[in-house]
């Protein structure tokens, strides 16, 4: 394993960061489902599509409102994100044909969550041999369709 030396990371690491507009929230608020990829709204959490996915398909189900770890969720949120991610399974299952999914959270920065401050939840669809040698070798994912038409594939089953 090589080592990279970075100590001046360390002032960045410990420094207060500057508030930034969520972009969940300011998604759902600007009621333009299509322009943000907004698949589906319920009582209590939103689909949206990633706009920098792992594979096609790939969505997040977002509660609607700005919290940022999974234990501040009601009860009827609970419900209402978990129902969702079961609804979306099947629909992704069925507009994709995968050969399995990940279904996964991230809560903290430390932890991978790129949006740390609103929680969601990440499906990916997955297929075998999906990571090839340009992921290998390469360090460079594919992603063989659009945005536009992933979001038209999954709008045409809900």
């Amino acid at each position: 394993m090589k080592t990279l030396w970075a100590p001046w990371r360390m002032a960045y690491i410990l420094s207060e960061k500057k508030p930034e507009i969520c972009v969940f929230c300011d998604a759902l608020n600007q009621q333009k489902d299509e322009d943000n990829y907004i698949l589906y709204r319920s009582k209590h959490c939103f689909v949206i599509m990633n706009i920098f996915p792992y594979n096609p398909g790939h969505i997040m189900v977002v509660p609607n409102r700005h919290i940022n770890h999974i234990k501040l969720l009601t009860n009827d949120e609970s419900i209402d994100v978990f129902k969702t991610v079961q609804n979306f399974c099947d629909i992704l299952e069925k507009a994709f044909k995968p050969n399995g999914l990940n279904i996964g959270m991230n809560l903290g920065s430390a932890s991978g969550a790129g949006i740390a401050d609103h929680i969601h939840f990440h499906i990916v669809p997955r297929w075998i041999g999906d990571t090839n040698f340009m992921s290998t070798v390469c360090d460079t994912k594919v992603i063989s369709e659009g945005l536009r038409a992933t979001y038209n594939k999954i709008k045409e089953f809900i």
